[in-house]
């Protein structure tokens, strides 16, 4: 199967909780439905179903999603547009008998499928729907109203889903899960967590990357935990039958690849690639957090290895929880903690600091301005991109320093490293807003990259050199600072078009 040139179509994996999953609710009692209005709603794209027509009018009519049909008939279930990614909740009240509801619901597609007991002997009536229905997930009332209902339906969707290209990709020779180049801890424990997933060993699924690791402490992570990462060029990505990215997108291996398996990223989604599945969450502070959610999903058993990688992957990329992290980040490290080899993780954190970098910190320090808690620094031709970020992480920590921009050059490329306290405006939208025309731009609130031909920076701003390009960025940081963010600008062009009595009431 050739690398490009494929107009597949994707299929997502469950999006950011501010995606919401779609539900069906085949229900009959009034106060039922209402009570998963208000309980569902909030996390799922719900619909209800009835077959009572005056009750369908009146609960339309109160607002709620609903349609009328025959819950017995399988066309039902495919107006309603039923797939194997819908969570459908069919409510079990004891009147009659469910079996043709459900058999209906399954001959449409339907796979998520959950019955809520109501009222006397539910627990019975879920025991004789299990015998005929094994796969069909029962639930009372309480469990509802309790909370477990939202995480049993997200794990189940997940599970769903990583099935689907868990068969997508059992049948492939040789599958590449291709990473960004010089991968950091995030990108190597998110290959190898993906290789667990897929059940496949190092021999028919590799972890390739077109530019090798250069870091240190990544390396000794390599070294310690015994991963091999692959040299990956343009030519031999045709030798592969599945291709899978981890931590990256297509976009940033600038029009090599423009087709893709499989992408898992937490980082803001790039357009411009077709992907046959992606799982992409930019509010998660890291990939392998995404990736502990597939393990588990699929009850695959986690090695101290893999546990390890990813405990450490997850403790990197969020900065011990300190940069980009929320809830899932944290459940996901409570999971693995027990699972890891701490000590290895003491050994791999301690190659962070060496005389290489702190040469660069020096240059920074020498070379740098910080002005109104904007600290900037041009480091000039860089042997490798990874000292560019160290410095802007190293610089934050400064005492009234809320924003680090540092840049350098690496083989003719500039890059634009920035970090901030993630309160103030976004990280991502500085660099889009002045680089994105120039190369590849994005990032999140608290941290973002650029990279762009240093001599499209130097058409654009001027052939500035040194310490010009550090006054420069630090221009362009003022300048973003004093507007308005977009949110805000959207605001004030709404309170113009209010009338001049309107704003003054």
């Amino acid at each position: 199967m050739g690398v490009c040139g494929y107009a597949g179509r994707a299929f997502c994996l469950p999006a950011a909780p501010c995606n919401p999953m779609k539900c069906l609710a085949v229900c009959q009692d009034e106060l039922v439905i209402r009570m998963l209005d208000e309980v569902l709603l909030s996390s799922f794209d719900v619909e209800f179903l009835v077959e009572s027509r005056p009750l369908a009018r009146r609960l339309h009519d109160a607002g709620i999603n609903v349609t009328a049909g025959d819950l017995r008939r399988t066309d039902t279930y495919l107006k309603a547009d039923v797939s194997p990614g819908t969570c459908v909740v069919v409510e079990d009240n004891g009147r009659r008998s469910l079996k043709r509801v459900l058999s209906a619901i399954r001959d449409a597609g339907g796979t998520l499928v959950y019955v809520l007991g109501v009222g006397t002997a539910a627990g019975q009536r879920a025991e004789a729907l299990r015998t005929q229905f094994p796969d069909v997930s029962c639930l009372t009332m309480a469990e509802l109203l309790g909370g477990p209902l939202l995480t049993e339906f997200s794990r189940s969707l997940t599970r769903a889903r990583v099935q689907q290209y868990q068969r997508y990709f059992s049948d492939a020779d040789r599958i590449l899960i291709l990473l960004h180049n010089d991968p950091d801890p995030d990108a190597i424990a998110s290959g190898l967590a993906l290789r667990n997933v897929l059940r496949r060993t190092k021999t028919t699924t590799i972890l390739g990357a077109m530019q090798a690791v250069t870091r240190p402490e990544n390396l000794r992570m390599l070294n310690l935990l015994d991963i091999q990462i692959e040299p990956i060029t343009a030519e031999s990505l045709r030798d592969f039958s599945r291709v899978a990215m981890v931590d990256v997108q297509p976009h940033y291996f600038g029009g090599l690849i423009d087709r893709v398996d499989l992408v898992i990223d937490h980082h803001p989604e790039q357009p411009g690639y077709n992907a046959v599945f992606k799982d992409i969450r930019p509010d998660y502070g890291s990939t392998s957090t995404i990736l502990t959610e597939h393990l588990r999903a699929v009850d695959v058993n986690i090695s101290e290895r893999t546990a390890t990688a990813m405990l450490y992957a997850i403790k990197s990329d969020t900065l011990f929880f300190n940069r980009q992290a929320n809830r899932v980040d944290l459940d996901a490290f409570s999971y693995l903690y027990p699972l890891a080899n701490a000590a290895l993780i003491r050994k791999m954190e301690g190659a962070e600091i060496n005389l290489e970098r702190l040469e660069f910190i020096r240059k920074a320090y020498d070379t740098g301005r910080l002005d109104h808690q904007v600290f900037s620094s041009f480091l000039g031709v860089c042997p490798r991109e990874d000292f560019i970020p160290y410095v802007a992480d190293f610089f934050l920590q400064l005492e009234n320093v809320q924003w680090s921009v540092i840049s350098g050059v690496v083989d003719d490329q500039l890059i634009v490293s920035v970090r901030n306290l993630g309160y103030s405006r976004h990280a991502g939208e500085f660099v889009r807003r002045f680089f994105a025309d120039l190369g590849s731009a994005g990032g999140h609130r608290s941290m973002a990259k650029a990279v762009m031909p240093l001599e499209a920076f130097q058409a654009k701003f001027g052939r500035l050199r040194g310490v010009e390009v550090s006054e420069k960025l630090q221009e362009l940081t003022a300048q973003f600072l004093r507007e308005p963010a977009a949110g805000e600008k959207k605001k004030d062009k709404e309170k113009e078009k209010e009338p001049t009595g309107a704003r003054s009431s």
